[in-house]
């Protein structure tokens, strides 16, 4: 008895040990956690449970502090303070990412996945571990991805039903090439655009309209300012959880996994919470009193058809290796 009394109290003292260093391994610390949607945004859920998990984890030590809506400024100043180790965090599209490592393009590419699951499948997997450390070396450290979910066209001139009804409008667009070359093959004219400016040039007519998800569509009242929504369904968003390496690199091992653990926990959550908000928001969009119309599968089909350009265009210009796992992975998720 007095031996195994003596070996739970050694067991103890470890256990007391470990903690005390572990305490002493976090450290008082505030992030600022920027991204650019609104506060009722799924965005800004998944930023508000990491900022909870991250408290309960650090018995309080490490604060959250969110910055939604542009706050810090939009998504390529962000990047830039991130990456400078002014701002430590930031959540936003891939396609800001393409300007930094351009093989995150890929992602972009559209008509890519037919569901949520290959998406999370390509960025979980291979190819998505393969980008990040690419990025890693950029100075920006990715702790997961975030879901937005599939962009859809909005405008107020007509409804989309072929890809020959986006001859002639103005959408804005993300700054990025793989956007702009995609709707250019529609004969649209893609206006690159902050995603902060876009609500005052829709109001203003400056642009005929816009793309993306449904529950940015709602959160941002685009409503207010478009007639149509399409169900285009052209790329699926995600949106990388990002980290200033710099700021990265001055957190203790114990700090790391603490901040890594909390996001992907606020991953898995943020996913489910985003999924079901965007099947909402259709039924809500159209009592604000926006007319929805879906695409035929065979029309979805000519358009698919149409971009392939765009995929061999920009595939061509990327590292081969990265492009062949692209392949390969693309192929493994379309069973999913």
């Amino acid at each position: 008895m007095k031996t195994k009394l003596k070996k739970l109290a050694a067991i103890l003292g470890l256990l007391a040990v470990n903690t005390a260093v572990l305490a002493q391994d976090i450290q008082e610390r505030t992030i600022k956690f920027g991204h650019l949607n609104n506060t009722d945004h799924p965005t800004s859920m998944g930023v508000k449970k990491f900022a909870e998990l991250v408290a309960a984890k650090s018995g309080g030590k490490i604060k959250v502090n969110e910055f939604a809506s542009s706050q810090l400024g939009n998504e390529l100043q962000q990047q830039s303070a991130m990456m400078g180790g002014i701002q430590e965090m930031l959540v936003a599209s891939t396609t800001s990412l393409a300007g930094v490592v351009k093989e995150f393009g890929l992602l972009d590419f559209p008509f890519l996945f037919s569901n949520p699951r290959q998406a999370d499948a390509m960025v979980d997997g291979p190819l998505g571990k393969m980008l990040n450390a690419r990025l890693n070396d950029k100075g920006i450290v990715v702790l997961g991805f975030f879901d937005l979910g599939f962009r859809n066209v909005t405008n107020s001139k007509r409804p989309i039903t072929k890809g020959e009804d986006l001859d002639g409008l103005k959408l804005r667009v993300i700054p990025n090439p793989v956007f702009i070359e995609t709707f250019k093959t529609f004969k649209a004219n893609p206006v690159p655009m902050p995603f902060a400016e876009l609500y005052g040039a829709l109001e203003n007519k400056a642009v005929d309209g816009q793309e993306n998800p449904y529950a940015v569509i709602l959160s941002s009242k685009f409503y207010e300012v478009n007639k149509y929504v399409s169900e285009t369904n052209h790329v699926y968003a995600t949106n990388p959880i990002q980290i200033s390496k710099r700021f990265w690199e001055k957190l203790s091992a114990a700090e790391q996994k603490l901040i890594q653990d909390a996001a992907t926990e606020a991953q898995n959550y943020q996913r489910v919470a985003s999924r079901e908000v965007s099947s909402k928001a259709v039924v809500e969009l159209k009592a604000k009193g926006m007319v929805f119309n879906t695409i035929a599968a065979s029309e979805q089909a000519r358009m698919r058809s149409a971009v392939k350009a765009v995929h061999e265009k920009f595939a061509a210009s990327y590292d081969p290796a990265v492009v062949k796992l692209f392949t390969s992975e693309l192929e493994r998720v379309s069973k999913l």
